[in-house]
């Protein structure tokens, strides 16, 4: 492949900066609230609202994966697919089909690491920068969805089943971000261990903050409107990206 190929590849993925986490926080957030508040406000359920999720997810990977530069709003309208369609279906998951949130986290965990395992014997690597095929680009956005409803059990397991809370899950959860970047300046690590672990880890925040924002007060949450947190948190991404502007990644991360 020339060069100009791969930079055409690369320039689709952002770099991961501080803005960038910023973001995929909020991002996580948004997907919490925002997949809520279809199956439950609107009453869909669980399995309809995965199905619509599902199918905008399939129809923002493929405008993704037809671009040929990093695309902004495409990009983050992707991730937050992700985030929606992993709500869902993990709810699905654990409460529709009495996996549990403990089987569905561990089924989730394997999925995840399978993804993982196929992409680098098929590529030869899972670094973000090496992305220079739509096959690697498939893997890619498929491990990213199973990393996303892998948080959503992981949140929800740690929330309540482990009896953290809302606020202690997403300061056990903040610690754990705090202990990646502190390796990430400090050591010499895999950076691409540490940017999946990060990425990983910034769900399970994003799932017990959503729920934090939006369950009933008796449940140790503010019992906010899913809608008006859905449209708080899209504002806050919006002006995050206007504020502090991203470029497309030309390394490995």
């Amino acid at each position: 492949m020339n060069t100009t190929s791969v930079e055409s590849v690369l320039a689709k993925v952002p770099e991961a900066t501080m803005g960038f986490w910023l973001v995929k926080i909020a991002a996580t957030t948004l997907g919490e609230t925002a997949g809520d508040a279809v199956s439950m406000s609107l009453h869909l359920g669980y399995l309809a609202a995965t199905g619509v999720f599902a199918a905008l997810f399939a129809a923002l990977v493929f405008a993704q994966m037809r671009a040929t530069r990093f695309h902004p709003i495409v990009y983050w309208s992707t991730i937050i697919a992700t985030t929606t369609v992993g709500t869902t279906l993990a709810d699905f998951a654990d409460r529709s089909l009495g996996i549990g949130y403990a089987g569905g986290t561990s089924l989730l965990l394997a999925l995840l690491g399978a993804s993982l395992l196929l992409w680098r014997r098929s590529t030869g690597s899972v670094a973000v920068g090496s992305v220079q095929s739509g096959k690697a680009e498939m893997f890619y956005w498929v491990t990213i969805m199973f990393s996303q409803t892998l948080g959503t059990a992981l949140g929800d397991w740690s929330a309540d089943t482990a009896g953290l809370g809302y606020q202690g899950a997403a300061v056990v959860f903040g610690a754990a971000l705090a202990v990646v970047a502190l390796l990430y300046w400090r050591t010499g690590a895999s950076r691409t261990a540490l940017f999946w672990a990060a990425f990983i880890l910034t769900r399970p925040l994003g799932a017990v903050l959503g729920d934090f924002l939006d369950k009933p007060i008796a449940s140790g949450g503010l019992e906010l409107s899913r809608f008006a947190a859905s449209a708080v948190l899209l504002g806050a991404m919006v002006i995050a990206l206007r504020l502090l502007p991203q470029r497309a990644a030309a390394v490995a991360h």
